[in-house]
């Protein structure tokens, strides 16, 4: 087992007094006064449920301390995924996605029926005029900050959506390479496209090739001097602790995303997904992703020579009690070494295809590259 060395871990954002005590999917930025700022979709009752929204906590000192969260986005549907991106002078871009009333209300009768978490689920949504608010909110969702996540304008809709939002080009244009669908759940038949962000819509620019087979879903792209790399989750239709695909697929660009290479596997069938890249000042590139076996954990996978070659499966945590967990993302701090943030269920589950109730917080890893 091979393992880096673990500086600190704890929790950084939860409502543990509260029933809406469940915090997942967080993104972690830089912001232009040197602040981090993570984003998640909290104030949940569960892994799916209406009452979503998403938030945001600060750290003026590297990580060692938080705010708490505030209200970023918050729509009358299932607000999910947060997404993080300082541009400009000033700009900040937050994105998120959501889901049908119609799949909402599906998904709580998985709950336990006539459990309070059930009846509360299926009130708000009864009370909902589900035609309007879908004609409204439903979609790929985003707004933006022009002074700095001080403030933000209206909710805006992109054509694609990615956990952890577009990236920046080192030109410093905004590239959103993402998973188009028709709705919020991810199918097979769905692709993974690239548009550019351009002054205030989003153009296409191209296509992935898709992966006969299996679901091709939540990539994460890096610019590194012109060569973009996105790593993209795949699965099959089955993925649990003990089978199904569950594995990251890698993709370049060497014209600004016009055009992409074939995918090709970088993790073994089980390896986990999904990814989050950053560049280390060292020059090291750096993935992280989750993994879904037990031991349940968190992995980074790190390559010196631009991503042609992967040294993986460091592990930087491995105990936690369920496969619901995951979706990390990276920062380098000021004295080189790198904070990644999580989530992670606090309890046992391992089924995905029945709801969850119970809480989730979103938690931080400050670790070093090995040497």
């Amino acid at each position: 087992m091979k393992k880096v060395f673990v500086h600190e871990m704890k929790t950084i954002i939860q409502n543990p007094d509260s029933k809406f005590n469940y915090f997942a999917w967080p993104s972690l930025a830089r912001l232009h006064d040197g602040t981090l700022a993570a984003v998640c979709s909290g104030f949940r009752i569960g892994h799916v449920c209406p009452f979503g929204k998403v938030v945001m906590a600060k750290s003026a000192d590297d990580g060692k301390t938080w705010s708490r969260p505030c209200v970023v986005i918050d729509t009358p549907l299932d607000d999910r995924d947060a997404g993080i991106l300082p541009f400009g002078d000033s700009s900040v871009m937050i994105t998120s996605f959501n889901n049908t009333v119609a799949f909402q209300q599906n998904t709580n009768k998985m709950r336990e029926q006539g459990s309070p978490e059930q009846r509360l689920v299926e009130g708000y949504l009864a009370g909902i005029d589900a035609k309007n608010a879908e004609s409204r909110y439903l979609g790929y969702t985003y707004v933006i900050s022009n002074d700095n996540s001080v403030t933000f304008g209206d909710i805006g809709f992109s054509p694609v959506t990615a956990p952890h939002g577009p990236c920046l080009l080192e030109n410093g244009d905004i590239l959103y390479v993402g998973r188009s669908a028709s709705d919020g759940i991810a199918q097979k038949e769905d692709r993974i496209e690239c548009h550019k962000f351009v002054n205030g819509e989003f153009e296409f620019v191209s296509a992935i090739e898709a992966i006969p087979g299996v679901l091709s879903c939540e990539p994460a792209a890096i610019d590194i001097g012109g060569k973009i790399i996105v790593h993209i989750r795949v699965q099959n239709e089955k993925q649990s602790e003990d089978g199904g695909m569950f594995t990251i697929f890698q993709s370049e660009s060497s014209d600004g995303g016009k055009t992409f290479s074939k995918p090709r596997q970088i993790l073994s069938d089980t390896g986990g997904a999904p990814a989050h890249l950053m560049k280390h000042s060292s020059g090291a590139l750096v993935s992280v992703y989750g993994y879904r076996k037990k031991p349940f954990g968190i992995k980074a996978m790190i390559s010196y020579d631009g991503g042609e070659n992967w040294d993986t499966d460091y592990v930087l945590y491995d105990g936690a009690s369920s496969l619901d967990l995951g979706y990390p993302a990276s920062v380098e701090r000021k004295d080189g070494t790198i904070l990644t943030v999580f989530y992670e269920r606090e309890e046992s589950w391992e089924n995905f295809y029945e709801e969850s109730n119970g809480g989730s917080a979103i938690k931080q890893i400050v670790w070093s590259l090995p040497q």
